[in-house]
């Protein structure tokens, strides 16, 4: 039996769900390019960011190359050189991606573009393509080219790092959009990538921010009681030394939402004054009293 067909049978409810959400964030990332980026010729890397010159470079010619096409037409080679130094059980769901991204970029090419300025196409395409990208990366997926690229040449120059490689291959295709689109274009190019990165970090890592209190004080009992009790918050005791008096403590820690810092605040200062506070902040809290750690 194939590595497709064993892959196949072991599928799971949640296997299917993540293939919905990479239908959904690919979706999403070819509207972005559909209705701003394509139609504005701003060229933020990617095999579909070179599929924008290779458009703009064919309408010179007398040719109609649409993006879809030459994302295909890159992504195939890409996979056949995949397949044999990456193996295919880590590429199922990239080809699933990348072949859904395909499709995508060929009927969002029959929606009209969004009328609009550089700066909004560069701000809402910006969004749009972050959390079309983040869906796909939180199913552990891409949508290939040049992040597959980066991950091939990975395995024959061990020394560089995949994101090194990975940011090589896209600065040569936006210094391509620079020689073939301009500065200003370009820049709000540069606009949008920096917003998709942004969106990527809260739909990959969580928008369900939070602060983590590390607490120094000679009271930790009762400072720990009344967070326990009256927040019903957790609350963590690590053992720490000082090492200017060389003496045991314990460190208390929780973590609380934003609001709820205040309070404990003020709780310490009614019981420990000289209390020694620190407060961090947390990207994204899974378990109990916070977001649940199962599912996508």
């Amino acid at each position: 039996m194939s590595i497709l067909g064993r892959y196949l049978r072991r599928i799971t409810k949640k296997d299917i769900k993540e293939y919905i959400i990479i239908m959904i964030g690919t979706f999403l990332l070819a509207s972005s390019f559909s209705l701003f980026f394509i139609p504005h010729e701003m060229v933020i890397g990617g095999v579909a960011g070179l599929g924008i010159i290779v458009l703009s470079f064919g309408e010179g010619l007398g040719l109609s190359i649409p993006v879809w096409l030459t994302n295909a037409a890159l992504n195939i080679p890409l996979f056949v050189i995949g397949f044999v130094v990456l193996g295919a059980k880590n590429l199922i769901k990239t080809a699933f991606a990348t072949t859904f991204y395909s499709v995508a970029l060929y009927f969002t090419d029959m929606i009209p573009a969004v009328e609009s300025d550089l700066f909004l196409a560069a701000v809402f395409g910006g969004i749009i393509c972050g959390v079309g990208l983040g869906l796909v990366f939180r199913c552990m997926a891409t949508t290939g080219g040049t992040d597959l690229a980066a991950n091939i040449l990975h395995k024959f120059i061990r020394h560089i790092s995949i994101a090194k490689l990975l940011f090589f291959f896209d600065a040569i295709i936006i210094g391509l959009g620079l020689y073939m689109f301009g500065a200003t274009k370009t820049m709000y190019a540069i606009i949008s990538i920096y917003i998709a990165t942004k969106v990527i970090d809260y739909v990959v890592e969580g928008t369900g921010r939070a602060k983590a209190m590390y607490i120094i004080s000679s009271k930790p009992g009762e400072i720990s009681d009344v967070i326990l009790n009256d927040l019903e918050r957790g609350v963590t005791a690590l053992s720490a030394r000082g090492l200017y008096t060389n003496e045991q403590k314990d460190v208390l820690m929780c973590v609380v939402s934003s609001k709820e810092v205040v309070k404990i605040k003020d709780i310490i200062y009614e019981i420990d004054p000289n209390a020694f506070v620190t407060v961090a902040e947390v990207r994204e809290v899974l378990g109990e009293g916070f977001k649940s750690i199962s599912g996508v």
